[in-house]
């Protein structure tokens, strides 16, 4: 994604006054390109920088993108290795718990070095057997690790650029989003900046930006220095860029701290907010002002004595504070555990009365940690107490029951296996209530208290050993300690939606919020019908309403052009960086999807530890690494790789194999003329600029010419076959739904080819029969043989991931030469794709300088050279490259007229003459078409050659 960047990125990889440098440097602040006077730098900086060993970070620059609280946080740092000799940098950068790493990107001495995303348990080989020189990043999504780390080796008096992209759902928690930007490089930088766009469907209110939170209390709260707010309409822009001298007077080590915001978006009242954007819809639910609904919580309290001290203490404050928030209407009860276990109320729940709470606080102070850890024994208690409660006659018809359970350490007293324990706990739970668990310190098994609190429909927080465990703990209180709702369930048309994400939730609390994503199966359906339903104290809600999807989707695609707009506004970036932007733009584009795979993910992991069986359990981490693939995300379940630079002797970078470059190719003369749809200019006009991309790239005039074939896929989408043997061309329509993955080509077991082609819609232009239009969006292109690569091609972008992954823009002219795949570019005009020199494919450009409402940009397939694909090729194209049709009448009878049929593997299908365009409309070409989606001319239905994905390559039906 941020190869988008890489002709900026390269041009100041390596300066011109860094390569003429010949010996060693001598400490001068100008090598640090300080964006500042030297005479304004203070001594005691000046000591820090002269005193520095290892490389220098001469750039930070973070920009995030949050819409609709879907955050994409782009990340650029330039180190400098100022001496002769090589050098290891360290990259290393604190990401959200929650959130997936979606790109990694290294460029030492101007070679890019692209990071993959691979299943987890599979090695890398080269073609000879031997394992690359690759090294996984050193980051997980595990919820103790939240650093990103990768250390290289940069060669002497030269540059290294780490580019980092993570993507993130914003939780809404006590009425606020927090958005929080970990600012610790270890060192002080040169140039430093934080850019934040925050833009919303709904109107953003509440915002503000906190003090700098790095363990100092300030004298009074206020904006960090350099911060800038500024807002338009309903896009906010946050910035924050302290030069080395400012950064110093905060922290000489580097260590800034996290820059939070925190803000919230107006509601209206009803059933919240949904937005559709490219075939998929997300659902944010979030209702107010309702009465709260009554509880009944069980506190679980380790008191062993690795609680001692600071724990206990602050653990003691908490629940002290928590007594004093119960209401009226709640019912309580205390249980502390170590090797023994205590009930504060044996056999019952109290009611929160003044005489209760004051004996409970009693309970609280003489709590003495001490003895061992029985966990098992502990649950157990706490749930047969909330159990024979909820059984009783006390507790509310409609009340909310929770076990509160927090400890600091592992199970060492009864039951140790963790197996045993999670066994233990359902079978005791019953679903009857949820278990919130807490763990404190680094000594505790949190996979054990996060597949409790998972399984049994609650949440797990996790305390660090040196934060604020009292306020933790009561801002985790705060968070489940008023439930408004319980038992929801929200339901959308069945035959209008799939793979939705998760629609059943036990309760919902007051300042939170529910989010669901899923795909719109019939988007030419005119509306979504929405149904809540969800219990209130001792009432009933049922919420329901009708979305209408075309307004929705115009409504979200205004929403993202101006969150873009506003991203590419106000002041840039500071030098390399400033092209964050548009990278963060292009992948916004899609925010919705995204954001449902985002949330799928996550849904397939809790699913995983949820699962009861060893089917389950593969089923769902299947699901998930296929998700996780698809989006690029570095998950539990998958390895982020990247090759690293191999070093000389000397130091110096060792040269790259096979630095060779093809020759570009461009259409015949006749595909190059006229293609009305085109931006401007003519579409096979060669144009020159600088050489803009790493890699093997050439921007020349092309050379040689290749032949194209009627066999395609064009239009909206049209597709048209042609059989040599007979002579015959025949043609055929698709009418798919957008965002559906049409399989093209499908010859994976054989060749090694697969082409699939991702559809876009439009609306129908005025007096068309047809309610919409669906176009191909983009084409991908994956081969296996002799290792894996793929190229996928937009209107606007090709991006190729052979040796290494490099965007090329659609704009210009180059071309390509991955060894496995090589790619020219005809600027905007088209794309030429050559597989293994006898597989050739070719997609047109087709873009609109000024568009109309019903006009898409978008792509057309066209089969250059098949020879190299087997006999056994599929697809909805790929089927017919080795078969031959007969034409045939059918005889007058009655009044029916005759009729004709082609004879096509033993099937007889009903056509009809027609006249289709091809070639950007230069050419006309008479073909029999086939009406109903290809009924009977097709191998099996229109919907078997559905992929779930882009890059699946899945053989097609009947496909041996």
């Amino acid at each position: 994604m941020l190869l988008l960047l890489l002709r900026t990125l390269l041009v100041c990889a390596i300066p011109g006054a860094l390569a003429q440098l010949g010996e060693e440097l001598d400490f001068d602040l100008a090598d640090f390109d300080l964006g500042i006077s030297p005479r304004r730098v203070p001594r005691q900086v000046k000591t820090l920088l002269s005193k520095e060993i290892k490389p220098h970070i001469t750039e930070l620059a973070i920009k995030t993108t949050i819409i609709s609280r879907y955050a994409f946080t782009a990340v650029h740092c330039a180190m400098l290795n100022r001496h002769s000799a090589a050098s290891e940098g360290v990259f290393h950068f604190q990401i959200p718990a929650g959130a997936y790493v979606s790109n990694f990107t290294m460029i030492i001495g101007g070679r890019v070095y692209q990071s993959e995303v691979r299943p987890k348990g599979k090695r890398v080989k080269q073609d000879n057997g031997k394992p690359k020189h690759k090294e996984s990043g050193d980051a997980s999504s595990e919820p103790e690790v939240e650093v990103f780390k990768m250390a290289v080796s940069i060669p002497g008096r030269n540059r290294a650029v780490f580019l980092l992209t993570y993507e993130e759902l914003l939780q809404r928690r006590l009425g606020r989003y927090e958005h929080v930007t970990s600012l610790k490089p270890l060192q002080l930088v040169s140039r430093l900046s934080l850019d934040v766009t925050i833009a919303d469907h709904s109107l953003i209110q509440d915002l503000q930006v906190l003090p700098l939170r790095n363990g100092k209390t300030p004298a009074r709260p206020e904006l960090p220095i350099t911060t800038a707010i500024r807002h338009e309409k309903n896009a906010w822009r946050i910035t924050f860029s302290p030069n080395i001298v400012q950064q110093a007077k905060i922290s000489t080590s580097g260590l800034l701290g996290d820059f939070v915001i925190r803000y919230d978006v107006q509601r209206d009242l009803g059933i919240g907010d949904i937005q559709v954007l490219n075939g998929h819809f997300v659902h944010y639910f979030a209702p107010k002002d309702l009465p709260v609904v009554p509880k009944n919580v069980v506190f679980v309290i380790d008191t062993s004595a690795s609680m001692l001290g600071t724990k206990i203490r602050q653990t003691k404050d908490a629940l002290l504070t928590i007594l004093k928030d119960l209401r009226p209407g709640d019912s309580f009860n205390f249980i502390s555990f170590s090797s023994r276990i205590k009930v504060w109320q044996p056999s019952r729940l109290v009611p929160v009365t003044p005489l209760n709470i004051r004996d409970a606080k009693k309970f609280v102070y003489m709590l003495v940690p001490t003895g061992g850890t029985n966990i098992d024994g502990a649950i157990q208690t706490g749930s047969s107490l909330l159990r024979d409660f909820l059984s009783g006659p006390d507790a509310g018809p409609n009340s909310v029951s929770l076990v509160i359970f927090l400890t600091d350490g592992r199970p060492t007293v009864g039951q140790t296996l963790s197996t045993a324990i999670l066994g233990n706990t359902r079978s005791a739970v019953q679903d009857k209530f949820c278990i919130f668990t807490i763990g404190i310190g680094n000594d505790v098994d949190y996979r054990l208290l996060e597949r409790m609190a998972l399984e049994n429909c609650g949440m797990m927080r996790r305390i660090n050993e040196e934060a604020d465990a009292s306020a933790m703990l009561k801002g985790f209180y705060d968070e489940i300690g008023t439930p408004l709702l319980s038992d929801i369930r929200i339901n959308y048309t069945d035959d209008s939606v799939q793979y939705v994400t998760q629609r059943l939730f036990t309760n919902y609390f007051n300042g939170s919020e529910i989010v669901i994503a899923g795909k719109l199966t019939n988007q030419s359906a005119e509306s979504l019908h929405v149904q809540v339903t969800a219990s209130n104290n001792d009432r009933s809600i049922i919420l329901e309403t009708d979305v209408p999807l075309r307004r929705r989707q115009i409504e979200t695609e205004k929403h993202v052009r101006e969150a873009t707009a506003a991203m590419a506004s106000g002041a840039k970036a500071p030098g390399s960086a400033q092209g964050l932007g548009v990278a963060l733009g292009s992948i916004a584009e899609d925010f919705v999807e995204r954001l449902w795979g985002f949330l799928s993910v996550k849904e397939g992991l809790r699913s995983r530890l949820r699962s009861q069986t060893s089917k389950e359990r593969e089923d769902h981490i299947h699901q998930a690494t296929n998700l996780s693939l698809t989006y690029h995300f570095l998950t539990p379940l998958t390895n982020l790789v990247v090759e690293k630079p191999e070093l000389l002797a000397d130091g110096t970078m060792a040269p790259a194999p096979g630095e060779t470059v093809s020759a570009a190719n461009e259409l015949p003369r006749d595909m190059e003329d006229g293609d009305s749809e085109t931006s401007n200019g003519k579409p096979g006009s060669q144009t020159s600029s600088p050489s803009n991309s790493a890699g093997k790239v050439e921007r020349r005039p092309a050379k040689k010419s290749i032949t194209v074939s009627k066999t395609s896929a064009d239009g909206d989408p049209h597709f048209v076959v042609e059989f040599p043997l007979s002579k015959l061309t025949v043609c055929f329509n698709i009418n798919g739904e957008p965002g559906h993955v049409l399989r093209l080509v499908s010859d994976h077991k054989f060749s090694g080819v697969t082409v699939n082609g991702k559809l876009i819609g439009a609306p129908a232009p005025p007096g068309s029969h047809k309610q919409q239009r669906t176009y191909f969006s983009s084409i991908i292109i994956v081969v296996d043989r002799p290792r894996r690569a793929y190229i996928e091609v937009t209107p606007k972008k090709v991006i190729l991931d052979g040796r290494d992954r490099m965007v090329l823009p659609c704009h210009s002219t180059a071309a390509v030469d991955s060894g496995v795949l090589s790619v020219s570019i005809v600027g905007k005009s088209n794309v030429t794709v050559t597989v293994g020199g006898n597989v050739s494919f070719v997609i047109l450009l087709h873009q609109y300088k000024n568009p109309a409402p019903y006009q898409r940009d978008h792509l057309g397939f066209y089969i250059g050279n098949s020879k190299g694909l087997s006999r056994n090729t599929h697809g909805l194209l790929g089927q017919f490259l080795y078969e031959d049709v007969g034409l045939a009448q059918l005889p007058a009878g009655g009044e029916v007229k005759p009729s004709q049929v082609l004879k096509v593997k033993g099937r007889s299908v009903p056509v009809v003459q027609k006249s289709r365009r091809i070639y950007s409309g230069t050419q006309s070409v008479d073909c029999w078409f086939a009406r109903n989606n290809a009924a009977k001319l097709i191998d099996g239905l229109y919907e078997d050659y559905l992929a779930p994905h882009m890059f699946d390559t899945g053989d097609g039906p009947h496909n041996a």
